[in-house]
């Protein structure tokens, strides 16, 4: 039993990140539509696109989750978005809500003792909540960074 609490509380950890990088809220704190618009020559997204990917991706995670009717959606064209730019100040802080939103939904997942850690999802074909978990901390600590490079070459400061 205190294995098993002690790994829920590392997994949330881990997602939420700020143990080997800073968490999410500051690498995004300030962030405005017009920068998050931005193309950089010879890159092939902008901070808006990658933003929206972890969003629709996270979301696609948690949904495999807990949906036993869920359904995959297409890959690439569903997780990539064709829109380079937010549409303004609110659509960006949207999906910035529904980013934190959606982990916290996720981390109340893993957190909960009724939720077993390694039986594979039903509707699935062998994964766990345990790596479902890993992969959206690996999967958004992943983009996140790449966010963090663009807002430098942007000329943010961290």
């Amino acid at each position: 039993m205190k294995a098993d609490k002690e790994l829920r509380e590392h997994l949330v950890k881990l997602m939420r990140m700020g143990q080997a990088y800073r968490p999410a809220s500051e690498l995004l704190q300030g962030l405005q539509a017009d920068e998050a618009g931005q193309v950089l020559e010879q890159l092939p997204y902008t901070i808006w696109q990658l933003l929206e990917h972890l969003r629709f991706t996270q979301y696609d995670i948690l949904d495999f989750c807990r949906n036993p009717d869920y359904q995959e959606p297409a890959w690439p064209d569903d997780y990539w978005p064709p829109e380079e730019a937010p549409a303004d100040q609110k659509a960006l802080d949207h999906t910035l809500q529904q980013i934190r939103r959606d982990l916290e939904e996720m981390v109340q997942l893993v957190q909960d003792p009724k939720q077993d850690l390694f039986t594979p999802i039903p509707h699935g074909d062998g994964q766990t909540l345990l790596r479902e978990a890993m992969l959206v901390a690996e999967h958004n600590a992943y983009h996140l960074e790449q966010v963090v490079v663009l807002r430098r070459l942007l000329g943010a400061s961290f």
